[in-house]
């Protein structure tokens, strides 16, 4: 008797992995962001930005997410060729995310009340949004150099994606700004954010036996910087710089 094997072979296993895990990203962004983006209408009892500015910024934001999700789907579908044309859009999308990035934290850091729901001065809180969009520049940076390398390039592409989630998780209703961290130095967002690599890890475990360096040294990294850049908000010289920078 032949017994015919219905197991889906490694490659595609991991196209569904990679697949499945955008759209854990898409739907936590969707999720945090509903109340004062994407459902405003009806929740108007929840304080959200009023400049026209981040109506622009939302929707360039949320193109990333969207095209993330597309582009693990048409590797999925095994249309490489539309990967790599759409990847020229996502690599003008990312640099403009940048700019916009940069420019909105400044525009919440003037505000005479702040960021709109923090209990921190703008000045301290400024290196949030700042260190999430430069970690978000680093990997995605490095995945456009290194896309002819496709194992490191959607790990890289991933975790870039994941470093600006705190925003959004954030904003869950479930107030994970309101719980107190277990871990001193860390908010419970960035704590939050931590578990979505936690798949990615388990999955180079288990398909590797190892960790891939991209995950390695790139989850590393996100983690690392979350005790730091609040150690370096206490201090005189980023007071001062930030001070600059909001004028």
């Amino acid at each position: 008797m032949t017994i015919v094997s219905t197991a889906l072979p490694r490659s595609s296993m991991d196209r569904v992995f990679f697949a499945g895990m955008t759209l854990l990203i898409l739907f936590a962004m969707f999720y945090g962001f509903a109340r004062t983006w994407f459902l405003r209408p009806l929740f108007p009892e929840v304080p959200a930005p009023t400049e026209t500015f981040f109506i622009f910024h939302g929707i360039t934001f949320t193109a990333w997410f969207v095209l993330l999700t597309a582009q693990a789907g048409l590797v999925w579908a095994g249309r490489i060729d539309l990967h790599r044309r759409f990847g020229y859009f996502g690599a003008g999308l990312a640099t403009l995310m940048v700019v916009l990035g940069i420019h909105g934290a400044l525009v919440a850091a003037r505000r005479p009340e702040g960021f709109i729901g923090v209990p921190v001065p703008a000045p301290t809180f400024l290196i949030e949004p700042l260190c999430a969009i430069l970690l978000f520049t680093l990997f995605v940076s490095l995945a456009i150099y290194l896309r002819r390398d496709s194992e490191t390039h959607k790990r890289l592409i991933l975790i870039g994606s994941i470093s600006i989630l705190a925003a959004a998780l954030a904003r869950w209703p479930i107030g994970l700004t309101a719980m107190t961290s277990p871990v001193p130095g860390i908010q419970v967002p960035d704590l939050v954010l931590d578990l979505f690599l936690l798949p990615l890890i388990a999955w180079d475990l288990t398909t590797r036996g190892r960790l891939h360096p991209a995950t390695l040294w790139g989850g590393l990294l996100l983690v690392a910087t979350q005790p730091l850049k609040w150690m370096l908000a206490g201090t005189a010289s980023w007071q001062g710089f930030a001070g600059w920078l909001i004028g």
